[in-house]
């Protein structure tokens, strides 16, 4: 992965989950629109997380939380709708924002059939965003309180990786580490941070949190296993 920022090389430290601030997604490949976003939320409860392109989001997604998303339109390789087009498809639900210098109706009506909360055209004056992202963060808590108990649990659940479902699957029988990466045939470490990403994905701490979470969200013990093989959504 290529972040243009050097200030944000350490965004694959999955010790950043644990970051107390929330986090604001912005997919630009215009560096300047990057550092200004971080120097405009800097001194707020918001930690912008930057990428230079989709392909860069998309490779480190499995490590992120759910967050709002600040995405431009017009970029090389994978653009800002074919973009919300796979996340559509991956059945992610975070609120999208799209950010572009080249608006137009048609383009604005398809991102919001893609599921965008909004439409920003560049250069926007700081009102018009802090409204957009406040909104953003209160539609993406909206969307899990109005989840029952049960779904919202299984919604938490639905965020893992297929690699982090299978080693919170194996964790849950109270395997230790070592045993989980035998299994996996992964190193220790690895296993320790597919561990460290899935807590901080459930919002839980311990292993037996997570096994009272699986419980709320009525999985049995076939459904469990089901984890393991990445059907369960």
């Amino acid at each position: 992965m290529k972040l243009l920022d050097d200030d944000f090389e350490n965004i694959q430290n999955h010790e950043a989950h644990f970051d107390s601030k929330l986090r604001l997604y912005v997919i630009d490949d215009d560096s300047d629109i990057r550092k200004s976003l971080h120097f405009m939320f800097s001194p707020t409860k918001i930690r912008v997380w930057p990428f230079a392109s989709a392909s860069d989001f998309l490779e480190q997604l499995q490590y992120l939380t759910p967050g709002p998303i600040l995405l431009d339109i017009r970029m090389e390789n994978i653009d800002g709708l074919q973009l919300l087009e796979i996340l559509k498809q991956k059945g992610m639900t975070w609120p999208v924002v799209i950010l572009t210098a080249h608006g137009d109706v048609a383009v604005a009506v398809r991102a919001m059939k893609l599921g965008a909360i909004d439409f920003l055209e560049k250069p926007f004056p700081p009102e018009a965003l802090d409204l957009a992202v406040e909104h953003a963060f209160e539609r993406l808590e909206q969307a899990e309180h109005v989840l029952s108990a049960r779904d919202r649990a299984r919604y938490r659940i639905g965020q893992l990786t297929a690699r982090e479902r299978e080693t919170m699957a194996i964790l849950m029988e109270g395997v230790p580490n070592k045993e989980v990466a035998h299994r996996l045939c992964l190193s220790v470490r690895t296993v320790e941070m597919h561990r460290a990403n899935a807590l901080a994905k459930l919002n839980v701490k311990s292993i037996a949190e997570v096994v009272r979470l699986a419980n709320i969200g009525g999985l049995t013990p076939e459904m469990r296993m089901s984890l393991e093989n990445g059907k369960e959504n």
